[in-house]
């Protein structure tokens, strides 16, 4: 298990707070877009990257805004819900990874939840050779509106059965969708996926998704 290390990402202009753990052997690297109102601290987030850690996987979560923009977005709600801004910023801490060399031999895949989600959709269909799996966790994939047929990655959409407008949303924003795809449902999980069980299911199947198109730790794969 890799410890987690505090770390400075650079994206365009900006220098935003981040998580980063990658254990001895790895092959993917998963990049965490959070939902609205979120941080880098989200424990649902925090909960799944301890899971795909286990399973042999990198995990980077950070903030997708500066103090300011978060103080700014309090008040207006006018970020969280940019998606063309919130995408462009994932793809500039995409290319923090890229170019840092501790990273850059690390395939990458992109664990989104809410509007994050969107962003992860719109960022894979802007680096289509780059991105090697998405997953998202009650998002908001129809955001991603037309990038949605551009996107190469396989993709797996994670929805609770009891969250009825989100599952009809990324039900209809799955049949938009060219790249391999898969939609899980999780029965009688809300948004939040806060019943008992739902969060660790969602865990399992992320790790699922990413170990097959990105790779475990070598530790992980050669055990029989």
């Amino acid at each position: 298990m890799a410890v987690e290390r505090e770390v400075e990402v650079r994206a365009g202009g900006v220098v935003l707070g981040g998580t980063l753990a990658v254990p001895e052997g790895a092959q993917g690297l998963v990049i965490f877009a959070h939902g609205s109102g979120s941080s880098r601290h989200s424990p649902r987030n925090r909960y799944v990257a301890y899971t795909l850690r286990t399973a042999g996987l990198g995990t980077l979560l950070f903030d997708l805004l500066t103090e300011d923009e978060e103080a700014e977005d309090d008040v207006t709600a006018a970020l969280r819900f940019d998606i063309d801004f919130l995408a462009r910023r994932l793809g500039q801490v995409t290319d923090w990874v890229f170019a840092n060399p501790e990273l850059s031999r690390l395939r990458v895949g992109y664990f989104g939840s809410s509007t994050g989600a969107a962003a992860a959709l719109v960022a894979a269909a802007e680096k289509p050779e780059a991105i090697g799996a998405v997953v998202s966790r009650g998002g908001r994939a129809d955001l991603a509106g037309g990038a949605l047929q551009r996107v190469m990655a396989p993709t797996l959409l994670i929805v609770g059965g009891a969250d009825d407008i989100v599952l009809d949303l990324n039900q209809r924003a799955l049949e938009r969708m060219l790249a391999p795809k898969a939609l899980e449902v999780i029965p009688g999980a809300t948004h939040l996926f806060e019943e008992r069980g739902a969060l660790e299911r969602v865990a399992a199947l992320a790790a699922g998704w990413f170990t097959r198109f990105l790779g475990a730790a070598l530790e992980v794969e050669t055990r029989p």
